[in-house]
């Protein structure tokens, strides 16, 4: 069973989880859990026991020193944490890891066991795939919930999927089982560029979450770092003239689908979001 730390009473704790692996195409929902940690300043209160769940030939251990330059043997986990954003009425659960090898089930029980105890209300799980879209339009992100409150209330679906699904969607279904309202939120990665990071995704990601939890989320250097990564694929595309006909096709294609949404809803959506992170941050030097 898994340790937790004593931890003083949340108020109406949310859960955001995300695993690294199946669910995650180029890191990125784990990489908006290692965002809000930093910048949330979460503190870890537990950890999955890793002998029951992962294979460790796969997922190995990893040797290295630590701060005080002493060797320590560091095993793949899942961990949790907990942290109280500024400007929010309520704590936040992140669960952060690995998907498991084995015992899913049993694996998903641990997690919402120490979820139920620490009070959580809902529970948001986050991932990516790899999908035909270009990597210069804005990430596309699809929501689905488990209860029809919650996709009424959120402009979400339920989802129609059918086929494989990764632990995202057996943690999920763990939670309709338990009557736990759940969100689930999918960035979709250009599969052109699939190799992590890609922190346009993540900032997709996190938009998200600012609209759930009405709450501006710090970016750090994720605006910049997402330019970065959008100039550097230019200059692969540019390289290769199969590559760069093909992100024109796909740009086609998506400029036609999106055109309805040019306007409305979707540009109310994103100014609101800049208008929320530029109060928080304060006022901009005027440009030189």
């Amino acid at each position: 069973m898994m340790e937790m730390e004593d931890t003083p009473d949340l108020v109406r704790p949310v859960v955001i989880a995300a695993f690294e692996g199946w669910n995650d195409a180029a890191d990125v929902a784990s990489s908006v859990v290692d965002h809000l940690m930093l910048v949330w300043n979460a503190r870890v209160v537990a950890a999955i026991d890793p002998e029951e769940f992962y294979d460790f030939q796969v997922h190995r251990p990893v040797i290295g020193n630590d701060e005080n330059g002493h060797r320590r043997l560091t095993w793949p986990t899942t961990q949790i944490a907990v942290a109280s954003p500024p400007d929010l009425d309520r704590d936040v659960i992140l669960i952060r890891g690995i998907e498991p090898n084995m015992r899913w089930r049993q694996f998903c029980a641990e997690l919402l066991a120490a979820c139920d105890d620490l009070g959580a209300e809902t529970i948001v799980t986050l991932g990516a795939l790899l999908a035909d879209t270009p990597h210069t339009r804005p990430v596309p992100v699809t929501g689905t919930a488990t209860e029809p409150e919650l996709v009424d209330r959120l402009k979400l679906e339920q989802s129609t999927y059918e086929g494989p699904i990764g632990i995202v969607g057996v943690f999920q279904d763990a939670c309709a089982r338990l009557d736990i309202p759940s969100v689930s939120y999918w960035a979709a990665v250009p599969h052109y560029v699939a190799q992590p990071p890609c922190p346009k995704g993540t900032l997709a990601l996190l938009g998200q979450l600012e609209d759930l939890l009405e709450v501006s989320i710090p970016q750090l250097d994720l605006a910049e770092d997402a330019r970065a990564w959008e100039r550097g694929v230019d200059e692969l595309a540019e390289d290769d003239e199969d590559i760069a006909d093909y992100v024109r096709t796909l740009e086609e294609t998506r400029d036609t689908a999106d055109l309805p949404e040019a306007t409305g809803e979707a540009i109310a959506r994103e100014f609101e979001r800049y208008l929320k992170r530029r109060g928080d941050d304060g006022p901009t030097a005027p440009p030189d």
